[in-house]
């Protein structure tokens, strides 16, 4: 069985938006591509066709990847969120307690995880840790890069960007 792919709405909205892209506009204008390739003629030493041949691979290859996380996908209605304690799609600052550093990060299904945005995955080192969590307490979490310790200041839902 595959593994369920935990996305926020506004995480399914983005894939079903890429999905459609790429479908109804990507296929065709490939297609032009190829077709206006072949028109040059000999397509042995033609490297217009042959970039379009594998931009088409890789546009059919994300294609497949979207259908299957989307086939395998469960929505978490971050208004049902509790907000008590930690949970996907919840935003949460912490306290770095070495660094004394205050950090805001959405917890999301690995399908979303976007450390550069501030979201991370509820399978990650620190989102395992924070997970079911509250206001108060203190986590310790093992990283490949050493133990870090952190104090959840507050839980909210997150706005959406």
């Amino acid at each position: 069985m595959d593994k369920k792919n935990i996305l926020t709405y506004e995480g399914l909205k983005k894939l079903e938006d890429e999905l459609e892209d790429l479908k109804v506009v990507k296929r065709k204008e490939v297609s032009q591509k190829i077709k206006e390739a072949r028109e040059q003629g000999d397509l042995s030493e033609n490297a217009e066709y042959d970039a379009a041949k594998d931009e088409q691979r890789d546009i059919e290859a994300r294609i497949e990847e979207l259908e299957k996380i989307l086939k395998n996908a469960e929505v978490f209605v971050e208004e049902e969120a509790d907000l008590d304690k930690v949970s996907i799609g919840c935003q949460v600052k912490i306290l770095d307690c070495e660094f004394d550093e205050e950090l805001t990060y959405k917890i999301v299904g690995s399908t979303e995880a976007n450390s550069l945005k501030g979201k991370i995955s509820n399978e990650s080192p620190v989102g395992k840790a924070l997970l079911g969590k509250k206001i108060g307490d203190t986590v310790t979490v093992t990283t490949p890069a050493g133990e870090f310790e952190y104090k959840i200041l507050s839980i909210h839902r997150s706005s959406n960007e």
